[in-house]
């Protein structure tokens, strides 16, 4: 883990399923209901003794943890990720009835990545920021979308993709692919820009008979899974393992524009009598094919007939993956493709450092953590995104004084391929202004803004071998807490400008988001049957 912290700032969690009865009344703090009791004069000095006792108990605990309720320690290992070039013994891919599927996970970046290479240059963190930003106002526009709330894009927008259909013909897989087709790429928008493939985490995933093995982002803020396809009659970017051939596999099939399953696409296209998907990512980066079916095998798990695109027009800053895997909520996602195999549910931890620990993704009822912290689902706040309510925010283990209503009027939502933590600006700044209070108080030096981030401290010249940073915890409905992770709350780009990990939205109605940096090391769960997102610390 990237810090030693002991996570006193929130209650455990009270949420439940909808339907379940309380086991106990507990205030947001986690201190009990204090019981109604009747005393006398000697009952009174008894309990003032008491205290006295308890008080200086703790003066005694809170000394010897140097505030450990207030601060948390991050390791100055952390500060130089550079020096993590090594990888651990990754874990295997495990399965079982009573654990699901576990397939390893690693930041793409990272020493542990399939895509490494001595050759593979990693974006710098202006380019990881730069798009952060651009998936954050793609999120925006889509959730404005679909939640009735529009609002006029921004200058520079990206047009929405477009399929025409192309005239009839006989093809039967990408490879016999018809000039229609071509043309119906040809008339999709071809940008260079980038969007997913910064700042997000990779598994492996096998396609096709006799199986391929691709390494893919996953992505629990899209659907449609895809990966790239041979032949690519349009554009197909530079990826570290060979691409699809789906005329090689004998399992695979094209998706007939007839079929409901191709009504399931946000953007859909036919040619020949074959469905085409498209997908566009918020600056113009984009992944056209045909909408398909092939066996999908994940760990020791196989998965007949599961669709998802492949894809001969594929632009944008991908990283070197093969694709995309799509842990949405919409019909055309992993999870509810294989619903009926994995009831809805998957986990998974992403490791404090890209050279530390290996993280994972879990399928399967096995997920859940005993000790996982969880809030309601809000299932009914549009598609695709995991919604949940955040209610406030800790610093210091002190909750700040903003008004719920900040959050309630914004909505907010769980994501894995969003880097920084987004906040209306009502609640940034209070979290900036208090934050920045207790740095200076232990005394660090303040550093030029990176970015998008403003509030940040050069750490060189620290002793010892960990930094004490003020703790920062997001509270939820129900009161689960995330007590963020030391390594999740500074963005590190080297020890002379470590930032505060979160940002403030344009507007307080622009949905919040808690990006990746801030889950490190939980266990974040997802269940779809009971409707809960939780959080289980110390995960990986």
């Amino acid at each position: 883990m990237g810090g030693n912290e002991t996570r006193g700032a929130c209650a455990p969690s009270t949420a439940r399923p909808a339907g379940r009865p309380p086991h106990s009344a507990q205030p947001l703090d986690g201190v009990p209901m204090a019981a109604s009791w009747r005393h006398g004069h000697g009952s009174f000095c008894l309990l003032l003794l008491l205290l006295v006792a308890v008080d200086a108990a703790a003066a005694a605990v809170g000394a010897g943890a140097a505030g450990s309720f207030s601060h948390v320690q991050l390791s100055a290992e952390s500060l130089l990720r550079a020096a993590g070039s090594s990888c651990p013994a990754p874990q295997e891919e495990q399965h079982g009835a009573a654990t699901g599927t576990r397939m390893p996970v690693v930041h793409q970046h990272g020493p542990c990545s399939p895509l490494a290479g001595k050759r593979e240059k990693a974006p710098s963190h202006a380019e990881i920021l730069a798009a952060d930003q651009r998936r954050v106002e793609y999120i925006h526009r889509r959730v404005s979308e679909t939640t009735g709330r529009a609002r006029p894009p921004k200058r520079g927008a990206a047009p929405a993709v477009y399929l025409q259909p192309g005239a009839p013909s006989t093809a039967a897989t990408p490879a016999s692919a018809s000039p229609s087709y071509a043309k119906s790429a040809a008339n999709l928008p071809a940008s260079s820009g980038r969007a997913l493939g910064t700042g997000n985490y990779v598994v492996t995933i096998g396609l096709g008979t006799p199986s391929e093995r691709f390494t893919v982002v996953f992505d629990t803020g899209s659907d449609t899974t895809w990966v790239q396809c041979q032949p690519c009659v349009a554009y197909c970017y530079r990826q570290k393992e060979p691409l699809f051939r789906p005329a090689k596999s004998s399992t695979y099939a094209n998706i007939s524009c007839s079929s409901s399953y191709c009504d399931d696409l946000d953007v859909s296209g036919c040619d020949g009598g074959h469905c085409l998907y498209g997908v566009e990512y918020g600056d113009g980066s984009q992944t056209i094919g045909f909408y398909a079916q092939d066996t999908l095998k994940l760990a020791y798990d196989v998965i007949k007939e599961f669709r998802f695109g492949c894809g001969e027009n594929n632009r944008g800053l991908f990283g070197r993956s093969a694709g995309l895997m799509g842990l949405g909520r919409g019909k055309t996602s992993l999870t509810v493709q294989a619903y009926g195999k994995y009831g809805g549910v998957f986990a998974y931890c992403l490791p404090a450092t890209p050279s530390g620990t290996t993280g994972f993704l879990d399928l399967g009822p096995g997920a859940p953590a005993a000790n996982a912290r969880l809030t309601p689902m809000l299932t009914d706040n549009g598609p695709t995104f995991y919604y949940v309510a955040l209610t406030g925010i800790k610093v210091g283990g002190h909750l700040l004084p903003i008004p719920e209503s900040v959050f309630s009027g914004a909505g907010a939502l769980v994501d894995s391929g969003t880097v920084i933590t987004r906040l209306p600006p009502s609640a940034y700044e209070p979290l900036r202004s208090a934050f920045a209070g207790a740095m200076d108080a232990l005394g660090y030096r303040k550093a030029p803004a990176l970015s998008i981030l403003d509030t940040c401290y050069d750490l060189t010249g620290q002793q010892g071998p960990s930094v004490a940073l003020p703790a920062v915890s997001l509270v939820f409905r129900g009161g689960a807490c995330l007590d963020v992770d030391a390594s999740g709350i500074l963005y590190v780009a080297d020890a002379s400008q470590a930032c505060l990990a979160f940002a403030a939205n344009d507007a307080d109605d622009d949905v919040a988001i808690v990006g990746n940096t801030q889950q490190k090391t939980y266990g974040v769960l997802y269940d779809l049957a009971r409707k809960v997102v939780g959080f289980a610390p110390g995960a990986c």
